[in-house]
């Protein structure tokens, strides 16, 4: 069964909007994995907008104390800045079980591309060494059709699939358009030794038809959708029903 990593970093985001503690970050993850999810997942990003370091360090004892998988995602290329120590610092000061290694900028609204595996590569792999000398299982952010040669070459351990453009499609009415790609792509993943991974822009809606139509898909990391339709649903109830789609029922 594909496990759920749930994202909890829109929490982040509207207890930002007001300041204070609520709604409490580690509250709505506990929440969440008593409701049986598998892992948490969190971007820090350096200019604070949701998750902060004091959050990944809560949520690193937290996930910790479950016994469950703690991902952190994030640029390693960003510098460091005030309130932002880093993603290696984050990451050598919490050991999560799975860093995620993704291309974003401070200008992006959110995460929208995957690497360019041979333009970045030499980077990458001393990044991807770095982090897996601290104990992490690595990931990387990738497009469907990208260079899973030079992917592999960064040492990595995994691939997350950068899904927004099924999603589109999808939304659309034609995801069978773009699964082949994704497909094609998981594959070339695997036979070269790499688990595949995928996320964003996932939902109730969509989740069913692109794990039946891509190759052994072993986590999904879903953050925003899932918040949206907890304020309808509550959150155990929503968090449940990802899993029944994810077991197949």
């Amino acid at each position: 069964m594909t496990v759920l990593s749930v994202n909890v970093n829109k929490i982040a985001v509207l207890r930002n909007s007001r300041g204070g503690r609520d709604p409490d970050v580690v509250t709505a993850a506990r929440a969440c994995l008593d409701a049986g999810a598998h892992g948490i997942t969190v971007h820090p990003r350096p200019d604070a907008r949701h998750i902060r370091a004091d959050d990944v360090y809560a949520l690193a004892e937290l996930t910790r104390a479950y016994s469950v998988e703690f991902n952190i995602e994030g640029n390693p290329f960003a510098p460091p800045r005030e309130g932002y120590p880093g993603f290696h610092a984050l990451c050598a000061e919490t050991r999560p079980a799975q860093a995620t290694l993704v291309p974003d900028g401070d200008g992006q609204l959110t995460s929208d591309h995957g690497f360019d595996f041979a333009r970045d590569l030499d980077g990458l792999r001393e990044h991807v060494g770095a982090l897996k000398a601290i104990g992490c299982r690595v990931s990387v952010f990738a497009d469907a059709g990208a260079d899973m040669d030079a992917a592999a070459a960064s040492g990595a351990d995994r691939i997350e699939l950068y899904t927004g453009p099924y999603a589109e499609a999808f939304a659309a009415g034609h995801p069978q358009r773009s699964l082949p790609a994704f497909d094609d792509t998981a594959r070339a993943a695997q036979a070269r030794g790499m688990g595949v991974n995928a996320g964003h822009d996932l939902s109730q809606a969509n989740l069913g038809t692109f794990i039946a139509g891509v190759s052994d898909v072993l986590e999904v990391s879903i953050g925003h959708a899932l918040i949206g339709e907890a304020l309808y649903d509550g959150l155990a109830f929503t968090v449940k029903r990802y899993l029944s789609i994810l077991d197949g029922r």
